[in-house]
């Protein structure tokens, strides 16, 4: 409790921004790599399809690390999780930035993923150390940095790179994350009393190794090819692992994750939603940063340089983060599955447009913007839902496993628009046709389709569990009244109902 009145009285106004600027610098510094995968194949040697790992390794990592970061964040060690994760992120930009060859490269980009966990982490902080009506605005605000700080992770990244070279764009991931590491060691609280938390080493190392399949699989794909023996060995081998995973969960009494939450339609409709938005979230971006930089000599491309591929994310940030203003309001009037449900169909709008026009700068930008505010209100909406359903002691379990499917929606979403536009490739050609991205913005509204009829279904469905919670509560209230000799008020009640 004198935590608590420390943080309210003293550190209390900084550690919203605090959480916040952590949870930013995290996912500014994951997206580093994405913009600059041809010029790491250039200054490595290596090929497009090797290059391309220290993006994906950076979402493998993120993968592995979060739900053990939730796990520990819900016990007495959460200032040390915190700050120690952020010296290792700092670690993996410094490596990324000294020139240790491309191995070297890879390892710093894999420990900088690291990052991507700690929103998890902040959210308990959140929970645990702000006044209810705060609290909720933080949860909202941290799960859109994630979103925003990828929109804003690709402009940085160009302008540095194009003025400052490859290195340039990872000392500067360096640097922002010793910078949260300074201002969490001073702001973030204490959670010494709390209990500590066991974590499950034999459910880590199955998730680990069911994940890393499946990443392998997903960026191997294109090379080994997508129907080839090899790969579906790998996933159907991650699958069984996965299944084994599940079972040992279901089995133990403090397991890595709590799956049982699951049956809280809340919850299952927060992660159901949260894979199918990461892929169509990513495939758009994937598709929109190829778009731009495609020559103009191929007839559809807009010829643009690796800077200006990052500002038309920007519309993109600033959209998810405008969203924060219609989210709040909107809950308090309807409910969060409504909410999903509007950011599903706002989103299948903006790649419907897409589809359609798409051969100027400022219709991509209107595309992105339109992106940003749906992408934003669905990611503000599912950690809020999670928090509310689940106990204080599982909050870091259950929005890590949360921000864990979303990390493979985004890898998938980006295997996706790669397949597609592989496909519409002729051989012996580096560049797709243009019907190549029509056909997945169609895919991409197919999967924002299915997102949206998800959330119907489970709207109703978390309508009906609430009427019956209600219902039952009200049946335990007259049962109540009449054990305590009231026969009236009981009456009465009945009455209301």
């Amino acid at each position: 409790m004198s935590d608590l009145v420390s943080i309210q009285r003293g550190t209390g106004r900084l550690l919203l921004p605090c959480l916040v600027f952590v949870g930013m610098v995290g996912a500014v510094v994951s997206s580093l790599g994405a913009p600059l995968i041809p010029t790491v194949a250039v200054a490595e040697g290596v090929s497009l399809g090797d290059a391309q790992w220290t993006l994906t390794v950076t979402f493998l990592v993120s993968a592995l690390s979060t739900p053990a970061l939730g796990r520990l964040s819900d016990g007495p060690h959460r200032r040390g999780v915190l700050v120690t994760s952020l010296g290792i992120v700092t670690l993996g930009g410094v490596l990324s930035a000294l020139p240790v060859g491309f191995v070297g490269l890879l390892v710093g980009r894999g420990l900088q993923g690291v990052g991507l966990g700690l929103t998890p982490v902040c959210i308990a902080v959140a929970r645990d150390a702000l006044m209810p009506v705060r609290a909720r605005l933080a949860v909202a605000m941290l799960s859109v940095t994630v979103v925003a700080g990828v929109g804003l992770g690709y402009p940085i990244t160009g302008f540095i790179a194009q003025y400052g070279g490859m290195s340039a764009a990872f000392w500067f991931g360096a640097v922002v994350s010793l910078a949260a590491l300074v201002v969490a060691a001073f702001v973030i609280p204490s959670s010494a009393g709390r209990p500590r938390q066991r974590l499950d080493i034999a459910g880590a190392a199955l998730l680990g190794a069911a994940l890393a399949g499946l990443f392998l699989a997903i960026a191997e794909g294109g090379t080994w090819g997508w129907v080839s023996l090899r790969l579906d060995a790998v996933v159907a081998a991650s699958v069984i692992v996965l299944v084994g995973w599940t079972l040992l969960e279901l089995r133990l009494k403090h397991p890595l994750i709590d799956l049982r939450l699951l049956r809280q339609p809340a919850v299952l409709t927060a992660n159901m939603t949260a894979i199918l938005a990461g892929v169509g979230t990513y495939l758009v971006i994937s598709l929109v940063t190829r778009l731009v930089q495609t020559p103009i000599s191929t007839g559809y491309g807009l010829g643009g340089s690796v800077a200006v591929a990052g500002l038309v994310l920007v519309p993109f940030s600033a959209g998810s983060v405008a969203a924060l203003a219609v989210i709040p309001p909107l809950i308090r009037r309807a409910s969060a599955s409504l909410a999903l449900l509007l950011g599903s169909v706002t989103v299948l709008l903006a790649t419907i447009m897409f589809v359609s026009v798409r051969a100027s700068i400022w219709q991509i930008v209107v595309v992105m913007g339109i992106t940003g505010i749906g992408a934003g209100g669905l990611f503000a909406v599912m950690p809020g839902m999670i928090v509310d359903a689940v106990p204080a002691h599982e909050t870091g379990s259950a929005t890590s496993f949360n921000q864990v499917i979303r990390a493979v929606g985004y890898a998938l979403g980006s295997a996706l628009s790669a397949v597609v536009l592989e496909a519409f490739t002729a051989q012996g050609q580096l560049l797709p046709t243009n019907e190549g991205y029509t056909v997945a913005g169609f895919v991409g509204c197919g999967i924002w389709l299915l997102t949206a009829v998800i959330c119907v279904a489970l709207l109703r469905s978390c309508g009906r569990t609430t009427r019956q919670a209600a219902r039952s509560s009200h049946i335990l209230r007259v049962q109540t009244l009449l054990a305590e000799d009231d026969p009236d008020a009981a009456a009465e009640q009945v009455e209301v109902r």
